[in-house]
């Protein structure tokens, strides 16, 4: 026996199997029949003819300039380290304490010598040349300038055995109008 409430419930349930079916069709779909078999056609008869791909661009050029910047910047960085080695060596110090206590230098190029600065190390000075105090061979040359002008100063000094003191054997300043200015106070190089 069901009660009423069961009765309702059940009568609210659908199941696919009771939904309403759609009617037959009126006629009979057309079947198609074929009297040979079938011929496949051109895949690309409907579109227009393709072009050339386009050649892919070469990645030499491209390698080359990366290679080219690389070395570039590794010449720059080499550059600036050796240069900041030289600039805080014992020697460059030396040569420094030298050209400002010389009066006849104070003479020409006036008060104030101090080494000149380059823009692209930032203010720094250039030192050309080779420190090898290991090697027993100093040989550098870089722009000084005073109150009243700028000159080139070069130094070159050697060694001839380890443990023997250097032997200074150029240490002049070439003046910008020509005058040469030697050296007298000769710095302790260690």
């Amino acid at each position: 026996m069901h009660t009423l409430a069961e009765e309702g419930l059940i009568a609210l349930r659908c199941y696919a199997t009771e939904l309403p079916r759609p009617p037959p069709p009126s006629r009979q779909p057309v079947i198609e029949t074929f009297s040979e078999t079938s011929r496949p056609r051109p895949y690309y008869a409907k579109h227009p003819p393709f072009r050339e791909l386009p050649k892919a661009k070469s990645k030499w050029p491209l390698a080359i300039g990366g290679a080219v910047v690389g070395i570039a910047g590794w010449i720059a960085f080499m550059t600036y380290a050796t240069n900041q080695e030289k600039l805080s060596s014992s020697v460059f110090r030396s040569i420094l304490r030298g050209l400002k206590s010389d009066p006849q230098l104070k003479e020409v190029l006036g008060e104030a010598i101090r080494p000149q600065p380059e823009w692209y190390l930032n203010g720094d000075p250039y030192v050309k040349g080779h420190i090898g105090q290991l090697q027993g061979n100093i040989d550098v040359s870089f722009r000084v300038r005073g109150s009243k002008g700028s000159g080139t100063l070069y130094f070159t000094s050697i060694r001839k055995e380890k443990g023997h003191p250097f032997n200074i054997l150029r240490f002049k300043v070439i003046c910008d109008d020509g005058t040469i200015v030697n050296i007298k106070e000769i710095p302790p190089i260690a």
